[in-house]
């Protein structure tokens, strides 16, 4: 049985849910491995996605291959697909599905998509280490009434709330519509990953409940996001349809609201490293659900090649 790291602090090297707001600087490398000519990344790619926290791919996958994925995501999201509730979020006030947890589970189109080596191998290589699917969802933002989602670090939530122990995870997010600068794209600032922001407050009981869809708890103050704003700035990741994006498990990101006609929509897998698996949580007394968490991994991904679809 796992030894609980919520009694465990002395062990915990990025303490959060604290009384007061705290900085402390990243204790892990962001590229743990080395690049080398047969790296699938180039080496200007590497160093980018070393000193920004994320990196964005275009054309990685081909017009058939998205249309084949968009076809998939439409049936998942009409009601037919028969897809369990409780693997359902809708949109705050209504009844339009936001998000699709556990994809890989419900659909075996986007299971292979997860394991293609255009992002699984990407991923691997700028973890060094095998890698598995910490979490999976379908995120779906409609034209004029797409939420916007608050400023924050995937780590904190998932050091705090799932026990990841180290910052040895990478998000991929695959467009599967135009993104622009206009319907409510992924938002992220720059070199923010080197730092991290431990939060004040504590974690509530179920705070997922409320968190996935409009998180309170685990953000950084106005103060935290001012001063990071005006040192890093912040950008947007931008890009047709087949662009991929992978970005640091501490890079602090968010959306604005879509009140255009054009909605968004992403598939977005979190791969985290074989050897970085999660333990009771740092600073909840309750792990989140395994559709949030995958607890108990039966091993790492297979990397597979070829087209999809």
């Amino acid at each position: 049985m796992t030894q609980s790291a919520f009694d465990t602090a002395n062990h915990d090297d990025y303490p959060t849910r604290l009384p007061a707001e705290k900085w402390q600087e990243r204790k892990d490398p962001v590229v743990w491995g080395n690049w080398t000519p047969e790296a699938p990344l180039t080496r200007a790619q590497t160093e980018s996605f070393d000193k920004n926290g994320y990196l964005v791919l275009k054309d990685v996958f081909s017009p058939a291959e998205v249309a084949a994925l968009q076809k998939e995501s439409a049936h998942m999201r009409s009601g037919e697909a028969g897809i369990a509730e409780d693997n359902v979020i809708t949109e705050p006030g209504s009844n339009e599905v936001r998000t699709v947890f556990r994809l890989d589970e419900e659909n075996a189109l986007f299971a292979r998509l997860a394991s293609d080596r255009r992002i699984a191998g990407a991923v691997s290589f700028l973890l060094d280490d095998e890698v598995y699917l910490h979490q999976s969802r379908l995120n779906y933002k409609p034209g004029f009434t797409g939420k916007e989602f608050y400023w924050h670090s995937d780590f904190e939530t998932w050091h705090a709330e799932d026990g990841m122990p180290r910052m040895r995870a990478i998000s991929a997010s695959i467009l599967l519509t135009d993104n622009d600068a206009l319907n409510g794209p992924l938002m992220l600032m720059p070199g923010t990953h080197k730092n991290f922001i431990a939060c004040a407050g504590e974690t509530p009981e179920d705070n997922h409940k409320t968190s996935l869809k409009k998180q309170e708890i685990g953000v950084p103050s106005h103060d935290a996001l001012t001063k990071m704003a005006k040192e890093h700035g912040i950008d947007y990741a931008s890009g047709k349809a087949g662009t991929v994006v992978l970005f640091d498990c501490n890079t602090l990101h968010g959306s604005n609201g879509n009140i255009t006609p054009f909605p968004r929509s992403n598939a977005f897998f979190v791969y985290n490293a074989w050897s970085n698996r999660v333990v009771q949580p740092f600073a909840a007394k309750n792990p989140r659900p395994a559709f949030l968490s995958s607890r108990d991994p039966k091993g790492p991904i297979s990397i597979e090649t070829g087209k999809i679809g």
